[in-house]
């Protein structure tokens, strides 16, 4: 084959990659597509491509053609035994002594099946290597200098084409969570309201014929115990069942125009004498002239207590609350970032946090941060957080701004 049949190879597999990624957006198209014409191309015995998983840090066997199946299909490597490059995601490594090359992991077999030479082409995106293209080739072939850049060249835009389906295919992955997590809510939420309406009619009755008998029974004895007990748990069944409403309700948030500055000194002025008690120190840094907002100030004050409250029993004593507001002019909105150096969240709980009955203290509903995901929902806002176990968490709330459409409140001074 000569030099031009060869090139005529190389644009033809360029020109069916670059085709499928308009055409597809299945990942595993383009990636059998991909080493079935590489191999082609090369006429080589057949090829594998190896995508890293951020998590593990390994390589993980996507895809292969032409090669014996037990031999690609083998696990993961790590990336630290195969990604030789350092920082440069432009050189094809050429391994030539199979044998003896320590980022061959299976040699042996390669070389029963005549594998003699392979090609190690980086798949690269933005200088970060997230993969590796192998040929398998049965004899020792050079390889000139414009074979190689234009290798090269099929591999960024091989590269370009998996990193755009991988964000699609994360992006779907999230959607159908989020998807699933409403739909749970939702269910919970229905489930909640039978739960509680059938639960607070024999509470009531509980503590409505313990608190007669209390007062019927001799001081100091042993029934009065028993009854205080009684009387004290059914009260927090009741604070259980209040929190399962308010959960259930979902209620359509009563929105007017407001200052998110202002709800934040209300629910600051209901808390402070707490917060002075355990001698925890509020480091306000409030951006001054922010729009204002159509929001439900009651709703949003729920939130923000909320927070501030579990940031506090997060602290415990001597500790530190910042909370800071900026506007975002361009995303049109207004973020809220409460954040403190207390015990913070570990890993297995980060992802359960705003699941409702998951809580980390000990007489803990779980159902406080669950109702403010709802309430921040329903603003068409988003509510999320950060946080390190021993380090203390920030928990960031970003709310629309008030449409232009609506700027006569401003003109009356509500702005």
């Amino acid at each position: 084959m000569d030099s031009s049949d060869i090139f005529k190879n190389y644009f033809g597999v360029f020109r069916d990659i670059i085709r499928t990624m308009h055409t597809t957006n299945s990942l595993e198209e383009v990636l059998n597509l991909g080493v079935k014409k590489t191999s082609e191309a090369l006429r080589a015995k057949g090829a594998l491509v190896r995508l890293l998983n951020e998590t593990t840090q390994q390589l993980e066997v996507r895809a292969a053609w032409g090669m014996d199946k037990c031999y690609l299909s083998k696990g993961p490597v790590s990336s630290d035994k195969l990604l030789k490059w350092g920082n440069d995601g432009r050189k094809i490594h050429i391994i030539t002594d199979i044998l003896n090359a320590s980022q061959v992991a299976y040699s042996q077999q390669a070389w029963d099946q005549g594998i003699r030479m392979m090609l190690d082409i980086p798949l690269s995106v933005s200088s970060k290597i997230v993969g590796l293209v192998r040929i398998y080739i049965t004899e020792l072939r050079h390889f000139s200098e414009d074979d190689l850049d234009f290798m090269i060249t099929v591999a960024e835009q091989f590269a370009c084409v998996i990193e755009r389906l991988r964000l699609m295919e994360n992006q779907k992955a999230q959607y159908n969570h989020l998807a699933l997590h409403m739909e749970k809510m939702s269910s919970l939420g229905r489930m909640a309201a039978g739960i509680a309406h059938e639960i607070n009619n024999p509470l009531a009755g509980i503590l409505l014929y313990s608190s007669n008998l209390i007062k019927k029974v001799p001081l100091q004895s042993p029934l009065e115990e028993g009854l205080t007990i009684i009387m004290s748990e059914t009260q927090r069944c009741k604070v259980i069942i209040q929190g399962l409403l308010e959960f259930s309700r979902d209620k359509e948030p009563q929105k007017a125009p407001t200052h998110i500055n202002d709800i934040l000194d209300k629910a600051l002025s209901i808390l402070n004498n707490e917060f002075f008690i355990h001698h925890i120190r509020v480091d306000e840094d409030l951006e001054a002239d922010l729009p204002s907002m159509l929001l439900d100030e009651n709703q949003i004050e729920q939130v923000l207590i909320n927070i501030l409250l579990n940031a506090g029993h997060a602290i415990e004593k001597d500790g530190i609350i910042s909370i800071k507001t900026r506007m975002d002019a361009a995303a049109a909105k207004v973020s809220i970032e409460i954040a403190d150096n207390g015990c913070g969240i570990n890993g297995e709980e980060m992802d359960k946090i705003f699941d409702p009955f998951f809580s980390t203290k000990p007489n803990g509903t779980g159902l406080g941060l669950a109702v403010s995901y709802g309430i921040i929902r329903n603003h068409q806002g988003d509510i999320r957080v950060e946080s390190h176990s021993g380090k203390g968490s920030c928990f960031t709330i970003d709310l629309p701004i008030l449409p232009e459409a609506s700027g006569k409140e401003r003109e009356r001074g509500l702005a």
